[in-house]
């Protein structure tokens, strides 16, 4: 392959819903490109893009895949991304690396819940769209109701560059607007017959391409004033105002293809290698300083790495992009993340599996290395002198957790080591030992996320291992004041242990008066305070105690391991073991023995005085609640809403957002454990939802007496 210049290149994220075809239609792009002499199928697993074990056992796609195309003196890098909500981080990682997303819609099933996540995406990056309506030969394929969707979800930013003259299982031909052609296949698809377009389709398309030219004008000065004064533009100019409109995301324009057929993906192609703005069009990316980095191919060199996977019979594969400059094999380069220096001693042009040595790559472009020793995803490595560094990947929050460990305990390093590597190859499995709930965590998109982790461990590292349900982080708190006292006290030969420690406890908020008396029935308690102390917790919430002690009755040196004995408690709250929080302590009272008294026994009385106090002091638990927004078709509606009832939701609110309804809804994060599940069940894989921590919130009585319940069999005598 030919060293590309940067005005020759352009990088495109291939997008889209679960079976809209994308790995098909990669496979027909590169069979076109004479890189395959024969075209695979999902169906038999033998396609370029689905390589990997776990993705030929599960039948979809897993991994997003990096393939380039050489077309008419151009090239296209192109990374065909995994369609299925749960492997969506795939989609982020190329929107970074990528200059546009071609986004395909199923002439079937129109714009879905996926289509309009994949879409808002876009628009957060910035991203120039195009959308291709695949598998127009399709059964249920309808044109005209998909391109309906589209205006309605998208706007009138929506464009036809081509139309069919039929949808359906007849389809094999249509009409480009842009070049004023009519196009027709043959059973097999291919090289297409080009011809005139006939006289009953004239007037259509000459109305089609007038709004295309239009469009195309409205996005350079120029190009208006001569539409203006001639009423048309010419192929070229017309192109050239497509392009800025894809930049600055002003035309959506829409393709058509029948990807199984090879039917349209050359003109595809045509279309993509002449119109999609090159890598030198976009707006330069900003580096961590907030600095712009131009792909100047004689600038310092720079590459960025966006991925990391472990392939058969390789081992470590790492792609990159080139940032700036030229990359050179044999390159030595320093990581301006982790410190250290890198030699690359082959780099590589990328077609999925197939990897093609290469001398050197300009900037902006894509490719791979291997056996780096020290590079992780997200890093940045740079020629001697130059200190950039990139981090414009951002990740969805995960939706779904499991508790996970080896099934032999023996194992927990190694399977410690293995989740690190994972995550490093796809960042949205996120792994978290929790010393809160005693459980390594690992998150991620969905169950099929995690399932896909557990079959890699257990086929591709041979290592059994076990997913549990995670354990809810609940809160302890109280509701009102209370008194108690304690008594240390152990003698066992020598020094003994004594220590007595009488505190009130209470409900604690922000801005509440200084303590200064309780009664407790017919007692009262008038405090003086001597010394505060404000403890802000990890877990949110405040311990707040106060020194009220008088005559000398605990000496001012055990007030410290008092505080302990509190901390104690609070770390380990005395209904669940959960953390408790927003207590204020008043220790007002106790005793001392001259010999026997030291901080560990003021550290145990301080402790069950307080546990004993808390537990008269109203308490209750407190459960995590989240904000939860489900985006799902009109016609499932009812069925999500009365799911999402049962998990003690609040609904929130309903609106209609582009064709979608949109729900939002307050759920207790332990009703929401296989929510993902449930959904995809409900709506056969066509919502989405998405989940934010929003406060703790008091458990229902009888939610509260099965958890104490639960606890206390758990419990042995300390």
């Amino acid at each position: 392959m030919k060293i590309y210049k940067t005005n020759e290149i352009k990088n495109i994220a291939l997008l889209g819903s679960k079976g809209s075809g994308k790995t098909t239609l990669a496979e027909s792009m590169i069979y076109e490109c004479g890189v395959i002499k024969r075209r695979g199928t999902v169906d038999a697993g033998n396609t370029v893009s689905d390589y990997f074990p776990v993705e030929k056992e599960y039948g979809y796609s897993v991994f997003s895949t990096v393939f380039n195309a050489e077309f008419n003196n151009k090239k296209l890098n192109i990374i065909d991304c995994p369609g299925a909500d749960d492997f969506v981080g795939n989609a982020y990682t190329a929107l970074g690396v990528c200059d546009m997303g071609l986004i395909l819609v199923d002439a079937q099933y129109g714009v879905e819940v996926g289509t309009q996540n994949i879409f808002r995406t876009t628009a957060a990056l910035k991203k120039p769209v195009i959308f291709g309506i695949n598998q127009m030969d399709a059964e249920k394929a309808d044109y005209d109701n998909v391109l309906e969707q589209l205006r309605e979800a998208f706007g009138p930013r929506v464009v036809q560059i081509q139309y069919p003259l039929e949808s359906g299982p007849n389809f094999h031909s249509m009409i480009d607007v842009l070049l004023m052609k009519k196009y027709e296949w043959g059973p097999e698809g291919g090289v297409p017959t080009i011809s005139d377009i006939p006289e009953d389709q004239m007037e259509k398309a000459r109305e089609l391409n007038q709004i295309l030219v239009e469009a195309a004008a409205e996005n350079d000065e120029t190009l208006m004033e001569k539409f203006f004064e001639q009423g048309s533009l010419t192929e070229d100019e017309m192109r050239e105002g497509i392009r800025k409109g894809l930049v600055d995301r002003s035309i959506y324009p829409v393709v058509l293809l029948s990807a199984a057929k090879d039917m349209a993906v050359r003109r595809l192609m045509e279309f993509l290698g002449n119109v999609c703005p090159f890598v030198s069009d976009m707006p330069a990316p900003v580096n961590t300083a907030g600095v712009e980095v131009k792909p100047d191919a004689n600038g310092p060199v720079s590459v960025f790495f966006f991925k990391t996977s472990v392939e058969p019979h390789i081992g470590e594969v790492s792609y990159f992009k080139v940032m700036s400059g030229t990359l050179r094999a044999g390159a030595d380069l320093e990581n301006a993340t982790r410190g250290g220096k890198e030699r690359l001693a082959q780099i590589f042009t990328v077609c999925g599996q197939l990897r093609n040595p290469i001398d050197a790559l300009e900037a902006g472009d894509i490719g791979a290395t291997v056996k780096l020793k020290d590079v992780r995803t997200g890093n940045t490595l740079d020629e001697k002198g130059c200190d950039y560094q990139f981090d414009f990947i951002k990740y969805p929050a995960p939706k779904y957790v499991r508790a996970i460990r080896p099934v032999t305990e023996s194992d927990g390093e190694k399977l410690s080591a293995i989740l690190t590597r994972m995550h490093e190859e796809d960042p949205t499995w996120v792994i978290e030992q929790s010393k809160e709930l005693k459980q390594t965590l690992v998150k991620g998109q969905g169950e099929f996320h995690l399932r896909t982790l557990k079959w890699r461990i257990e086929n591709n590292e041979k290592l059994p291992i076990q997913f549990e349900e995670m354990r809810i982080p609940y809160r302890e708190t109280i509701t009102k004041a209370a008194r108690a006292d304690y008594r240390h006290k152990k003698q066992s030969g020598g020094s003994g242990q004594f220590g007595e420690v009488h505190l009130i406890v209470e409900p604690y908020t922000e801005g509440m008066p200084e303590p200064d008396g309780y009664k407790f029935g017919s007692q009262e308690f008038k405090l003086k305070v001597r010394d505060k102390q404000e403890i802000p917790l990890e877990w949110g919430g405040k311990l707040v105690v106060y020194d009220c002690t008088v005559g000398g009755s605990i000496d001012a040196r055990f007030i410290p391991a008092i505080v302990k004995g509190l901390m104690d408690r609070m770390e380990q709250g005395p209904l669940t073991g959960s953390y408790a929080r927003d207590v204020r302590v008043m220790i007002y009272d106790g005793k001392m023995h001259p010999v026997d008294s030291n901080e560990i026994s003021f550290r145990l009385a301080g402790r069950n005085a307080f546990s004993e106090a808390f537990r008269q002091a109203g308490p209750k638990i407190l459960e995590p609640v989240y904000d939860v927004e489900v985006l799902t078709p009109g016609d499932t509606m009812g069925d999500v809403m009365s799911d999402l009832q049962g998990r003690r939701a609040i609904i929130m609110g309903m609106e209609s957002e582009n064709g979608i309804e949109k729900l939002n809804a307050k759920v207790p994060l332990k009703e929401m454990s296989s929510y993902s599940t449930s959904l995809s069940s409900i709506t056969g894989g066509r919502s989405s939802f998405s989940m934010k921590f929003a406060s703790y919130e008091l458990v229902p009585g009888d939610v509260q007496e099965k958890l104490l319940k639960e606890y206390a069999e758990t419990q042995t005598e300390e």
